[in-house]
């Protein structure tokens, strides 16, 4: 099966909708005529593409946090694990076709590991950080292979009512183990000093004061960095060609030998693995790890984010983040510049996100990134014709 398969059309208006944009990101991840035939300064393998890729961001990501204030280095910090959760929920949901609303559950999972995991008495030394966050991801990635077990016989509604129950249900373990995990109150986090590597590199580079909000900002980004990286690269290996192949023709899959099953499964696990390393980071920032902040409301978030930004693009996860984060305190400084209090001006940014919401689904179906890919690749079509009827005349 091609990559870049266009559906049926006698399929039903809403999953040509829900594909629409997948399938442009593969179509236009695939070389046309025109783009081969020309000269390119990209290297030709993937791998070195997107290691390229992940040096300018990189670089870009260092230049962004040292000119920005430290309020906006805590708002880039909440923006990463966003980022994380939704890359995640982007191979789940945007390719493999599997509706998840549980994710906030996970992320609870990977959170609540980093947590206990810095809970060490008084001059004890914890983990190294890196170590506690490779756990928090190995935690939630069991969990949700087990869940991913138990449901991979569910698709559509049934596996995203199994999941509703797993967000509902799990936080509330906090609760009933008060004694290990804090109760309604939760656990205080208490993140790493940065380390002197790390002063020394901001002296170098900009001569700004190494601040903590700074180190953890540092930290969500070069995580958000590498979880891109290593899942572009699953997305464009045979394994995210499988995982289309499953999303668009079951049976076909099935009758190729595909075990739809073990596929599904895999998908859960590695959307578990990112959802647990976003918990962490979020911990980390949060500096706190509660059941209040892993209710429904955050795995809606995540799903609504994908949707806006395109559903099987990690940038259209990384710009539908970027609004779950931006938007909210822009609207409440909107709404003080008008006379409001800053109560009624925090109440207006859910209705301003909800209006924001329709108003894509109703002018860009696709997401962002969708959208601007459908319409690139028709403008290149019709250019295409054009170039081909000027030659035949």
């Amino acid at each position: 099966m091609s990559e870049s398969q266009t559906p049926a059309p006698d399929r039903p208006a809403g999953e040509l909708i829900e594909e629409a944009p997948v399938t442009a990101t593969a179509a236009a991840n695939v070389p046309s005529a025109q783009a081969t035939g020309g000269r390119s300064f990209l290297p030709k393998s993937t791998l070195l593409r997107h290691l390229l890729v992940l040096v300018l961001c990189a670089v870009g990501a260092v230049i962004l946090l040292e000119i920005t204030d430290p309020f906006t280095n805590s708002q880039l910090a909440s923006l990463t694990y966003y980022a994380i959760a939704a890359g995640g929920l982007t191979v789940l949901t945007g390719l493999n076709g599997q509706i998840s609303l549980g994710h906030g559950a996970l992320m609870a999972v990977g959170a609540y590991t980093t947590a206990l995991f810095l809970q060490t008495e008084r001059g004890e030394e914890p983990l190294p950080l890196p170590l506690i966050l490779l756990i928090s991801v190995v935690t939630a990635t069991v969990v949700g292979a087990l869940v991913g077990v138990a449901a991979a016989r569910l698709h559509g509604p049934y596996l995203a009512g199994a999941t509703l129950a797993l967000a509902v249900g799990l936080p509330g373990l906090a609760v009933y183990f008060q004694g290990t995990f804090g109760g309604d109150q939760g656990l205080r986090v208490r993140a790493p000093q940065p380390p002197d590597a790390f002063t020394s590199f901001i002296d170098f580079v900009s001569g700004n004061a190494a601040t903590g909000t700074k180190w953890l900002a540092y930290v969500g980004t070069i995580c958000l960095l590498i979880t891109y990286f290593l899942l572009a690269n699953l997305m464009r290996s045979r394994i995210g060609r499988t995982w289309r192949a499953v999303r668009d023709q079951e049976v076909a899959a099935e009758l190729a030998g595909i075990n739809l099953g073990a596929w599904r499964v895999l998908a859960f696990v590695v959307s578990a693995a990112a959802a647990g390393l976003a918990g962490g980071v979020l911990a980390l920032v949060v500096r706190l790890a509660a059941p209040s902040g892993f209710s429904l409301v955050l795995s809606l978030s995540l799903l609504t984010a994908i949707v806006l930004g395109g559903l099987g693009s990690l940038l259209g996860a990384l710009l539908g983040s970027a609004l779950l984060v931006f938007l909210p305190p822009f609207v409440t400084d909107l709404g003080g510049s008008f006379g409001l209090d800053n109560t009624k001006a925090a109440q207006i940014a859910p209705f301003v996100y909800g209006v924001v919401l329709i108003v894509a689904m109703i002018f860009a179906p696709a997401g962002f990134v969708g959208t601007v890919r459908l319409r690139w690749m028709t403008y290149r079509a019709k250019r295409a014709a054009a170039g081909r009827a000027t030659n035949g005349g």
